[in-house]
C-alpha cells in the first residue's frame, strides 16, 4: 500500500511539473538582435554592482578594471567607490578611478554597505545598522534592529542625504539616523512580514521617499501611504512611478500611488525594468522582451535568446544577462 501511495505521489508532482503555466505571447514582433558580448559571466550581484566570473566588477555604466578578490563578494558603488567584503567582515573600498584601496574589519557579515567621504554605513547580515569614522576608525552609531529570518537577495544600500542615512533593513523598515546628532530620528515600515521582507527599493524622488518590500510599497512625504502588491520590479521615471508583479502585471501609479495605467501578461516572471526615454523595457524569464509605451500602454512583444537561470544585472540602458548585455534602442 506505502508503495502505490508513493507512486502516486511521485506521479503527482512529475504531472504538476510538467503542466507548469509559462508566458506565452500571441503575438511576437521580431527577435531582438541588439546583442553584444562581455568579457565573462555574471557570477554574483547587487543593488547597483555585479560580479564577473574573472572577478571584474560590473557597473550600471559597464564594465570596471577593478578586480574584486577571491575571498570577497562585491556590495556595492558608492561615492565612487567599489565596496566588496569577506565573510568575517573585512570590508574593502576601492577608488573607481585611481583604484586605490583602503580597509576596514568590522568583524561580522555586511548585507549592504554605502560610504560617503569617511562615513561607511553598513546594514549587518543579522540586521544590526551602525556608521563608522573610517579616518578615525571608530564606531559613531550602532543600533539592533529585528530578526530577519530569510532574505530576498535584491538588498538595497543605505543612502546618504545631507546629515541624514537611510537605512533600508532587512526586516521591512527605513531607519533615518542623523549622523551628527549620533542617534535615530525616525522609522517607516513598509511591511512587517515575517519572510523575505527585506526592502528591494528605496529612491528619493518629487520630495518623496518611496520604498518598497515585495510586498508592500511605500510613498512618505508628509504622510504616509501604502499600497500592497507583490512586487517584481520597481522604477521611478519622472512623475510616475512603475511596477511589474508576480501576477505578470505592469502597472503606472501616480505620486500618490494611484492607478494610472495597468496591463497583464498571464504568467509572466519578470526578471528586470528599465524606464528609457519613452518606453519601458521589461525582460521575461522565458526569453522575451517586452517594450511598453509608457503614454499609452501599447506595446511589443520581441524574442531574446537567454538563459532563465543566469544571474540578470539591470543597467542604465542594458540588460547584462550571463556573458551577454542586450541593448536598448
Amino acid at each position: 500500500m506505502k508503495q502505490y501511495l508513493f507512486l502516486a505521489l511521485v506521479a503527482f508532482i512529475f504531472s504538476a511539473c510538467s503542466t507548469k503555466e509559462v508566458y506565452e505571447p500571441k503575438v511576437v514582433t521580431d527577435d531582438w538582435d541588439k546583442i553584444e558580448s562581455i568579457s565573462d559571466d555574471i557570477i554574483d550581484t547587487a543593488a547597483n554592482v555585479a560580479l564577473l566570473d574573472n572577478r571584474h566588477v560590473l557597473t550600471k555604466k559597464g564594465e570596471t578594471n577593478i578586480v574584486i578578490p577571491e575571498n570577497q563578494r562585491v556590495v556595492s558603488l558608492s561615492d565612487g567607490k567599489i565596496i566588496s567584503a569577506s565573510i568575517d567582515g573585512n570590508v574593502t573600498m576601492t577608488d573607481l578611478e585611481s583604484q586605490e584601496r583602503s580597509s576596514y574589519m568590522l568583524k561580522k557579515t555586511i548585507a549592504a554597505a554605502s560610504i560617503k567621504d569617511n562615513i561607511l554605513a553598513v546594514v549587518f547580515a543579522n540586521n544590526d545598522i551602525a556608521l563608522y569614522d573610517t579616518d578615525e576608525k571608530s564606531l559613531i552609531f550602532k543600533e539592533q534592529s529585528g530578526k530577519a529570518i530569510a532574505n530576498d537577495r535584491r538588498m538595497v544600500n543605505p543612502y546618504f542625504f545631507n546629515d541624514l542615512v537611510m537605512f533600508p533593513t532587512l526586516d521591512g523598515k527605513i531607519i533615518i539616523v542623523k549622523i551628527d546628532a549620533k542617534k535615530r530620528l525616525r522609522t517607516s515600515i513598509i511591511s512587517s512580514e515575517p519572510y523575505f521582507n527585506n526592502v528591494i527599493y528605496f529612491k528619493l524622488a518629487n520630495n518623496k521617499l518611496l520604498g518598497a518590500t515585495s510586498y508592500k510599497l511605500l510613498a512618505l512625504s508628509k504622510k504616509e501611504l501604502r499600497k500592497k502588491y507583490e512586487i517584481r520590479n520597481v522604477v521611478v521615471d519622472g512623475d510616475r512611478i512603475y511596477l511589474t508583479t508576480k501576477q505578470g502585471e505592469v502597472i503606472a501609479l501616480t505620486p500618490d500611488l494611484q492607478v494610472e495605467s495597468k496591463i497583464k501578461f498571464p504568467f509572466a516572471h519578470f526578471l528586470g525594468m528599465i524606464a528609457y526615454k519613452d518606453k519601458l523595457y521589461i525582460l521575461e524569464k522565458e526569453g522575451y522582451l517586452i517594450v511598453v509605451d509608457k503614454s499609452n500602454f501599447d506595446y511589443t512583444v520581441h524574442e531574446v535568446d537567454i538563459d532563465e537561470d543566469a544571474f540578470v544585472f539591470v543597467g542604465d540602458d542594458v540588460f547584462y544577462v550571463e556573458d551577454e548585455k542586450i541593448i536598448l534602442e
